[in-house]
């Protein structure tokens, strides 16, 4: 699954699954641009980036913002002169309450971010990948855009909306040599889980217990399929969500 020569951007990198996928690309061989919201958890992903023998660049950006997005795929083309593959990974939970108590102003800016967001990166790397002739992108999901879980409606929302993203945008560009894919974690052990766990009264041990396989996914184990569905070896696979979940939506 080598990414020798090829040039990866990834969101929401400066934690949690999108800092090991920035690791693991660039430990594939890819160049890497990533960004975040927060400096000095940026430079560390890249310091870590360093030490692994990758080229990476980190771009402070938020998703939400088009003129922030677009600056984030410019600086890449400046940088490396051309875009490869694509993780979109920025995203945010919603507070566990039950519909009629959800906030409208967390539900706008949960969309703004896990759509909204997704929406305006795809459209900018599409189109630097149509001039190309070829491209990957990977967008972050969740067992919660396949499944539903109580108390978490605008999120469920969010991620069935990427998956929706997903497939139609991958029908929309398999003739124009673009393969557009979903991964979709499951219960994984990240900063974003530990607070999930804190909202619903529980702990990451309660949690674990529930997947069959007894225990939280790491972080590196997601950025590995992601390694995955951006290579050679991914490459009759578009449209489609690789579940990643220790077998909890088997049943």
């Amino acid at each position: 699954m080598t990414l020798q020569n090829k040039v990866a951007l990834v969101t929401g990198a400066t934690s949690g699954i999108g800092k090991a996928a920035a690791l693991a690309l660039g430990s594939a061989g890819a160049k890497v641009v990533f960004s975040g919201r927060r400096d000095q958890e940026g430079e560390t992903t890249a310091a870590l980036i360093r030490n692994a023998g990758a080229e990476c660049l980190f771009v402070r950006s938020d998703v939400s913002s088009e003129e922030d997005v677009k600056t984030l795929v410019q600086k890449t083309i400046e940088t490396y002169g051309r875009l490869d593959c694509a993780f979109n990974n920025a995203g945010i939970e919603s507070t566990p309450k039950p519909l009629h108590e959800q906030l409208i102003e967390d539900f706008d800016k949960l969309m703004a971010i896990n759509v909204r967001g997704l929406f305006l990166c795809m459209k900018y790397e599409i189109q630097q990948m149509l001039s190309q002739g070829s491209g990957v992108i990977v967008n972050n999901s969740s067992i919660g855009g396949l499944i539903a879980f109580p108390g978490v409606s605008p999120y469920i929302a969010s991620k069935h909306a990427v998956m929706g993203l997903t497939r139609s945008a991958a029908l929309d560009y398999a003739k124009q040599g673009i393969r557009i894919n979903a991964i979709n974690p499951g219960l994984i052990a990240t900063d974003m889980m530990d607070r999930f766990a804190d909202g619903v009264g529980s702990t990451a041990d309660d949690l674990a217990s529930m997947v069959p396989m007894g225990r939280m996914g790491q972080a590196e184990e997601i950025a590995q399929a992601v390694v995955f569905l951006c290579s050679d070896a991914a490459g009759y696979i578009t449209g489609q969500p690789l579940v990643v979940d220790g077998g909890l939506t088997t049943n």
